[in-house]
C-alpha cells in the first residue's frame, strides 16, 4: 500500500511536469462529427431556477450597504440597474417591494419639485446576513484572490477587460465592489491598463507555477495510472438518468477521453484546432473555468466573448452541446446556463464555498417575503414601520437638501418609478 502511494505520486509529479512543459505529439485525430442529443435535467433546472432574482437582491443590498445613509434613494440605485439583470419593462420600486423582509421602505426625502421620493434600506435581518457574508469574504480572501488570478492565468496576456470580469464576478463569489477591495489593496498583482479598444483591463503582473493546475490534474491521483503516464486525462462523466447513447457515440466518447489532455494553463498554439484533441483542450479550460464559480455554473453569454483572450476558435461554445456528459445547458430564466455536471448530486453541491450558505439564506428570505407580502403582511407592516421607524428621522436629516431634480435622472424612467406598483406600460 505505501508502496503504491510512493509510485502514485511520483508518477503524479511527472504528470504534471510533463503538461507545464507542453505536449510535442504529432495530431492523428480529426474532429469528429458526433453531435449528442440535449436531454431535460428536472434536478440541474431546479438549481439554476432556484437563483432567480437572486444575484439583483444581493447586489442591492451590497449597494446600499455600503452608502453613507441608511436609506437609498430610488434614483441612486436606478444607476445600477444595468448590472442587475431584470426584466426591461420591470421597475427597480416594483422588484425591491416584492421583499419586504429584505428591504424596508420609507418617503422621507423631497426632491426639487416637493414630490415624495422612494427611499430603501435594509431590514436588521438582511443587514445581518449580509455582514456575515462580508466576514466570510475577509476570512477566505486568499481563496479568492487566487480564483481571479487563475482566471487571469487562463487567458493568453494574463489580461481580461473590467467588464468581462464584472460578468463573471457574481458566479466566481467576487465582492460586489472587489476593484476597491481586493485590486487597489494588492498592487503586486494586478495593474489596471487601458486596452486597444480604450477600455480598462486587468492584468496580472506575474505568473504563479503553484496555481498553474488545473482540478482534473489535482483529481488526477484517483485515474489510473497508465493514464496519467500518457498524460490521457479523461473527464468526469454523468448523464441526465434515462439518457440513450448510441453504440458509435460510445465509442467515439472511449476513444475522445483517451485523448492527451492539454492543461489549460499551457500554451496550445500548437494544436490544430480541427481535431478532437483540440477540442479536448479547449473542454478543458471551460471545465477549468466553471471549478473557478461558486456554484460550479454560469450564464452561456457570460462566456461568448472569451473567445480571443482565451486562444479559442470559432463557434468554441459548441463544445457545451457536444458533451453533455461533462456539461448541461439549461435553459430557465429565459438564458443558457452551463452547469458542470460532476459537481452536483442531483441538486447537491458537492463541494460548498462558505459564500454559498450566505446566499441561500437570501433566497430562502425572498422566498419567505414574496409569501408574505402575497398575504397582504408587507402593507400592514410598512404603514407601521414608517410612522415608529426612528431611523427615518435621522435619515430624513441626512438626505434633505441634496437639490435632486427628476430632470438629472430622466434616462432612468424615474417618474413612473413613483406611481403604480405594477409593470411599466409599452412604449408603443
Amino acid at each position: 500500500m505505501v508502496h503504491w502511494l510512493f509510485s502514485g505520486r511520483a508518477v503524479y509529479s511527472a504528470f504534471l511536469c510533463e503538461c507545464r512543459k507542453g505536449f510535442s505529439y504529432q495530431q492523428k485525430f480529426g474532429l469528429v462529427n458526433v453531435k449528442l442529443k440535449w436531454a431535460k435535467d428536472k434536478s440541474l433546472d431546479a438549481v439554476v431556477a432556484a437563483e432567480k432574482d437572486l444575484r439583483a437582491a444581493c447586489f442591492l443590498v451590497s449597494i446600499i450597504s455600503s452608502a453613507s445613509h441608511c436609506f437609498v434613494p430610488i434614483y441612486h440605485l436606478c444607476r445600477h440597474r444595468g448590472q442587475l439583470g431584470l426584466p426591461q419593462d420591470l421597475k427597480l420600486s416594483t422588484f425591491i417591494r416584492r421583499y419586504p423582509n429584505i428591504f424596508c421602505e420609507s418617503h422621507v426625502l423631497l426632491d426639487s419639485g416637493g414630490t415624495r421620493v422612494p427611499c430603501f434600506g435594509l431590514t436588521p435581518e438582511a443587514a445581518d446576513v449580509h455582514h456575515e457574508g462580508l466576514n466570510i469574504l475577509q476570512q477566505n480572501q486568499k481563496d479568492i484572490l487566487d480564483r481571479l488570478c487563475k482566471l487571469l492565468m487562463l487567458t493568453r496576456d494574463r489580461m481580461l477587460p473590467l467588464q468581462t470580469i464584472d460578468q463573471l464576478k457574481w458566479d466566481m463569489g467576487l465582492p460586489y465592489d472587489y476593484r476597491d477591495y481586493l485590486i487597489t489593496r494588492h498592487p503586486e498583482l494586478f495593474s489596471l491598463v487601458r486596452l486597444p479598444d480604450d477600455r480598462v483591463g486587468l492584468k496580472l503582473l506575474s505568473w504563479d507555477d503553484d496555481l498553474a493546475v488545473s482540478q482534473l490534474q489535482k483529481n488526477a491521483v484517483l485515474q489510473k495510472e497508465e493514464d496519467l503516464r500518457s498524460n490521457s486525462l479523461a473527464f468526469p462523466i454523468r448523464f441526465t438518468r434515462g439518457f440513450g447513447l448510441k453504440r458509435k457515440c460510445m465509442e467515439w466518447l472511449k476513444e475522445w477521453q483517451s485523448l492527451p489532455y492539454t492543461s489549460p494553463y499551457t500554451d496550445a498554439s500548437h494544436l490544430d484546432p480541427r481535431t478532437d484533441v483540440s477540442e479536448k483542450r479547449i473542454v478543458g479550460v471551460f471545465h477549468e473555468l466553471l471549478h473557478l464559480t461558486i456554484r460550479k455554473k454560469t450564464e452561456r453569454k457570460n462566456v461568448s466573448n472569451l473567445r480571443i483572450p482565451l486562444s479559442l476558435p470559432q463557434k468554441f461554445t459548441k463544445v457545451f452541446e457536444r458533451h453533455p456528459g461533462i456539461f448541461y445547458i439549461s435553459m430557465k430564466l429565459n438564458t443558457q446556463t452551463v452547469v458542470l455536471r460532476e459537481a452536483y448530486d442531483q441538486q447537491q453541491l458537492l463541494v460548498k464555498n462558505p459564500l454559498v450558505d450566505v446566499r441561500e439564506r437570501f433566497a430562502s428570505m425572498m422566498r419567505e417575503g414574496f409569501l408574505d407580502r402575497s398575504r397582504g403582511l408587507y402593507n400592514k407592516t410598512t404603514s407601521a414601520g414608517v410612522k415608529k421607524d426612528p431611523s427615518n428621522v435621522t435619515c430624513s436629516n441626512q438626505l434633505t437638501g441634496t437639490g435632486f431634480s427628476y430632470e438629472d435622472e430622466s434616462d432612468c424612467n424615474l417618474f413612473s418609478e413613483y406611481y403604480s406598483d405594477e409593470l411599466m406600460p409599452d412604449p408603443s
